[in-house]
């Protein structure tokens, strides 16, 4: 009883392996049933959490932006969320005039289940790990491409110039911002020199967020981009481009991209608790998991709530901002952070963890405010008034008045 308070998902998991090995069953079986059985139990708990989600996240924006939110339907509004997905079940599938059916029916499948497959490798405590991979980092980075397929499938198979337009937008968008997201994702993995997402938090005795916190900014915007959320939202431009890349997408496939939309969000807020929060570490999180769960969903829960704060209260960028932003600062400032967190961290390697953290905090406060100043010289150029010279109109008949260096009548 003691086992199963402080480790259930353990205690659950020896507990059906014992039952499965009684009936007989092969060792081999078993363990793919138990990795069927886990699957199962993870996606349809993420995609269960996503209606608490829905509801969560309209109540904040209802009451930053001076509105009720979901308030009529149940306590709170809370049943608010069932009541839209019972309605997004019974609407008609529509497949518009002369779509692609392949690619366009296979989009909402691809950009959901790349969402879902990130779960696979995410620590939720010491012992609950779908697959503690060597190169979990990696991974995440290649079901990454997976949800840019998805998007490019949908705005070319849906037969909609809007939906494709929008869909080279969010193209651009993602590929543009993963190159910063990829260079920040590398200092956690120098400095706890492991790609495992497990070995990383286990090496996390200072959080990475507290000794490399311009890199943990750089990180948690690029993977607003990355989702797609205000003010990044250039591909749900409704003034320009009606719906975006799934503008021909009604009923249930439409409530795909929904839910991936906020349980990619949620993800991210995962990830970026892993990489640089500690992940489930905490007080007494290695005694007993299931504490080291709460600890990561609080962290995760913190995350999103600053994610859902600027998408209620920013402004959407245009496209050539967000470009010059992520090619102009983002991607060069990334570049000299992993330079010098790279040399400062080899420099320091003998060295207490505490003074080798303070030496990269050093250098993140360095280069966050060379950049700035060199970001303020620039735009104090580019925003500076050329001085235009105008001639004055001659009055007609009015003697000229010949320059004597040039010759030529003034």
């Amino acid at each position: 009883m003691q086992t199963f308070l402080s480790d259930p998902v353990t205690a659950i998991t020896i507990w059906l392996q014992t039952l499965l090995f009684s009936w007989g069953i092969p060792a081999v079986w078993v363990q793919l049933i138990m990795i069927i059985i886990g699957s199962l139990i993870v996606c349809a708990g993420a995609m269960f959490f996503v209606l608490f989600l829905i509801w969560y996240e309209r109540k904040v924006i209802g009451r930053v932006q001076d509105r009720f939110g979901p308030n009529r339907l149940g306590p709170f509004g809370i049943f608010q969320t069932i009541a839209d997905m019972l309605k997004i079940f019974t609407k008609e599938h529509i497949t518009p005039l002369g779509a692609d059916k392949i690619p366009y029916n296979l989009a909402p499948v691809l950009i959901m289940g790349a969402v879902l497959m990130m779960w696979a490798v995410i620590p939720l405590s010491k012992t609950t790990v779908g697959a503690d991979l060597d190169v979990g980092i990696l991974y995440l980075v290649a079901i990454g491409g997976l949800g840019e397929l998805g998007v490019i499938m949908a705005g070319w198979g849906s037969n909609n110039k809007y939906s494709m337009l929008a869909a080279f937008r969010a193209l651009a968008v993602l590929i543009s911002y993963e190159v910063p997201m990829v260079l920040t994702m590398l200092i956690p993995v120098m400095l706890s020199g492991s790609m495992s997402l497990n070995g990383i938090i286990a090496a996390q005795n200072v959080w990475y967020i507290a000794a490399a916190p311009l890199a943990a900014a750089i990180f948690f915007i690029s993977q607003i981009a990355e989702v797609g959320r205000a003010p990044f939202d250039v591909t749900e431009a409704e003034s320009e481009l009606v719906a975006g890349y799934n503008t021909e997408y009604s009923g249930l496939k439409f409530g795909m991209f929904y839910v991936a939309d906020f349980l990619h969000a949620f993800t991210a807020a995962l990830v970026f608790a892993v990489l640089f929060l500690g992940g489930w570490r905490g007080p007494g999180a290695e005694q007993i998991p299931i504490v080291g769960f709460f600890y990561l969903f609080l962290k995760t829960m913190l995350v999103h709530f600053v994610g859902v704060l600027i998408r209620a209260s920013v402004p959407r960028f245009r496209v050539d901002q967000m470009m010059a932003l992520n090619w102009k600062f983002f991607t060069p400032v990334s570049v000299m952070l992993v330079i010098l967190i790279s040399l400062v961290d080899k420099a320091a390697a003998l060295s207490q963890e505490i003074w080798r953290s303070l030496l990269i905090f050093a250098v993140n406060g360095v280069v966050f405010l060379v950049s700035f100043r060199l970001l303020d010289i620039f735009t104090t150029r580019k925003e500076r008034p050329s001085v235009v010279t105008r001639q004055l109109p001659v009055a007609v008949g009015a003697p000229q008045r010949r320059n004597p260096e040039s010759g030529v009548s003034s």
